[in-house]
């Protein structure tokens, strides 16, 4: 196996490296909702008041862009306006923290809002010379950014979740629905828990949550216990709770949504009393909302580590002058990543792809990550366990693999 690469070790390449259009204040970000479709998850977590949006100037033009030898040009497609600002605003946010952090001489990067058109924003990406995408966040642009991208032989790492869109020259950084449900099916079976449901979500998001449980519990020795589907709405996932209760057969139920849904149906599916298990996914990571329900207490659910948490959300906060949302992480590791391949990658060459494919995988704020030979980032998780208030680590997540 190839030795783990830890990016928090390579600080080789040192100095700053000017990120635009961002200036130096106003990084003020934010996020409060949690997305659920055909595009990636976006995580809960934002503060009471959310802060005010951040004014971003356009990415510079080609005949503005300054000719600049002895750099790696690397081009971030994130929103930076409409709804989904607040989202990529923190992930530009978290970039920029990656380059200041390891003092990157190497590399310059520039912001592209996608929010106009994903494919202009990577066609403007590709003018400029950018030979490496970031980006987009949401699935639903992945196809026009690979499509122009791909004209060029540049490859595009995205923020994404959505496994449909694994293509060639694409990678995806997004946390997965099935490896995070895999990974609690496992536990749950391993402590004698064979009769698995699930309350699900219409969507794209559903569809992958039910594969993802239908294979875990094949792979495990557990039963598939039947699903109910829902819109998502109060009473639609209360009913379907309903529906489910009335069928019966099980041991546990996966709730597949976010916490606020997930209070809903809980105590639906375990009245006082019952001694059904309740699982979650990853989306309940840095949702507040699941302590809300006395149901949701002793439920499971795996999700990325948060051990390197604290130390990215202090740096982060000090620059910023906010608590970064838990989403940051992945424009922060996306930076680092590509300053570990750096290292070995001459100025005015096309990207080493090929690197990115190594089995021991890389290392950072959200633990391990390799990519498969279809471009989808595989990850290690932690399990936990709600309390009140609180989430306990009763499984920690591995740090490098092992095959």
């Amino acid at each position: 196996m190839e030795p783990l690469m830890d990016y928090r070790e390579h600080r080789v390449m040192t100095g700053f490296a000017r990120h635009k259009p961002l200036g130096r204040r106003g990084f003020l970000a934010g996020l409060a909702l949690a997305l659920l479709g055909g595009c990636s998850i976006i995580p809960k977590g934002a503060p009471a008041e959310a802060p005010p949006p951040v004014r971003v100037e356009p990415a510079a033009t080609t005949s503005n862009l300054p000719d600049e030898e002895g750099y790696h040009r690397i081009a971030l497609l994130v929103p930076l306006s409409g709804e989904n600002e607040r989202a990529g605003s923190s992930i530009a946010n978290a970039a920029t923290t990656a380059v200041i952090d390891t003092g990157a001489q190497n590399i310059r990067v520039t912001t592209y809002d996608t929010t106009p058109g994903a494919a202009a924003a990577a066609r403007e990406a590709m003018a400029d010379g950018n030979r490496l995408i970031l980006g987009p966040l949401m699935g639903e642009n992945i196809d026009a950014v690979a499509g122009v991208a791909g004209q060029y032989d540049v490859p595009v790492i995205s923020f994404s979740n959505d496994a449909t869109q694994g293509q060639r020259g694409v990678f995806l950084m997004g946390t997965q629905p099935a490896q995070s449900i895999e990974n609690t099916v496992r536990y749950a079976s391993s402590r004698g828990l064979r009769r698995i449901a699930a309350l699900v979500p219409t969507g794209a998001y559903g569809d992958r949550a039910a594969e993802g449980l239908v294979s875990a519990t094949r792979a495990y020795g557990a039963t598939f216990a039947g699903m109910e589907r829902y819109d998502r709405g109060n009473t639609s996932i209360r009913s379907a709770a309903m529906r489910l209760r009335e069928r019966g057969g099980y041991d546990a139920v996966l709730i597949a949504d976010g916490g606020r849904l997930a209070t809903i149906a809980a105590p639906v599916l375990k009245p006082s009393g019952s001694n059904v298990q309740i699982l979650g996914t990853e989306l309940w990571s840095g949702d507040d909302a699941i302590y809300d329900a006395r149901a949701l207490r002793g439920a499971w659910f795996s999700a990325v580590t948060d051990e390197r948490w604290a130390q990215f959300a202090q740096s982060y906060a000090q620059r910023f002058g906010t608590r970064p949302f838990r989403i940051a992480t992945l424009g922060f590791d996306a930076v680092l990543i590509t300053l570990n391949i750096a290292n070995d990658w001459d100025v005015g060459d096309e990207f080493p792809t090929t690197r990115l494919y190594g089995r021991g995988g890389f290392l950072g704020t959200d633990g391990i990550i390799r990519f498969g030979s279809n471009g989808i980032g595989e990850r290690a998780f932690e399990l936990r366990e709600v309390r009140a208030n609180t989430t306990e680590v009763i499984e920690p997540a591995p740090t490098r693999f092992v095959d």
